[in-house]
């Protein structure tokens, strides 16, 4: 789920990594698919174990720990649809179902570093959620773009983008840099999200205008 192949935009921060993640998890990706594995039990573990490690670790000031985990759960995550496309099982509800958990994921881990700031900082509560509310709009703008026929799949900052800078934030924090690391990394997702649905508003705006007629040319009297 956090890097799969997209079609669109290519410029987010970390989309040119996504074709060589694909390419590292191949043979993984083969062997679980020999051992009878499916593309849908890869999704749902790999979410599972992404809330339980965000809502058992960040809250009891596990950072390190909690950020590790995540981090390594969700890039084995991405296994999901690299099994579905090697053993030619890609449909629109695995498609929806891994969209829906990512959804799932990212909020147990925004939650998970509110709740670190409960007690410890408040400020960090604060970011992490509008952060988490941020990001929401982020997909619900792609998304309902898309119902309407538009392609809207732009913006600097996209989910990737926005889990690695508080993963990462996280865990410097975790090592000793405490609230000032988390403070600047969720702030810097939150700035990210609100430029990303700002670009995607845009877009669909433009995608909504009637396309413009050519210019006829304009005929001189003798």
């Amino acid at each position: 789920m956090l890097i799969r192949g997209r079609t669109g935009y290519r410029g987010c921060v970390l989309s040119r990594f996504r074709t060589a993640y694909g390419l590292l998890l191949a043979p993984l990706a083969r062997l679980l698919l020999k051992a009878g594995a499916s593309p849908t039990a890869v999704t749902v573990a790999g979410t599972v174990a992404v809330v339980l490690s965000a809502l058992l670790l960040f809250p009891g000031d596990h950072l390190v720990a909690g950020s590790v985990a995540c981090g390594l759960f969700l890039l084995a995550d991405g296994l999901d649809g690299t099994m579905a496309r090697l053993g030619n099982r890609e449909t629109k509800f695995g498609a929806f179902l891994d969209s829906t958990l990512d959804r799932v994921a990212d909020g147990a881990i925004f939650v998970g570093l509110a709740a670190w700031g409960i007690g410890r900082s408040p400020l960090v509560s604060w970011l992490a959620m509008l952060s988490l509310v941020a990001g929401f709009i982020v997909s619900y703008a792609r998304a309902r773009a898309e119902a309407e026929g538009w392609n809207v799949s732009v913006g600097l900052f996209e989910r990737t983008d926005r889990l690695v800078v508080a993963l990462a934030a996280a865990l410097i924090a975790g090592f000793g840099a405490g609230e000032s690391a988390l403070v600047v990394g969720l702030a810097v997702v939150l700035a990210g999200s609100v430029v990303t649905t700002g670009q995607r508003i845009a877009a669909a705006r433009r995608a909504s205008l009637p396309p413009r007629e050519p210019e006829r040319p304009s005929s001189s009297l003798l």
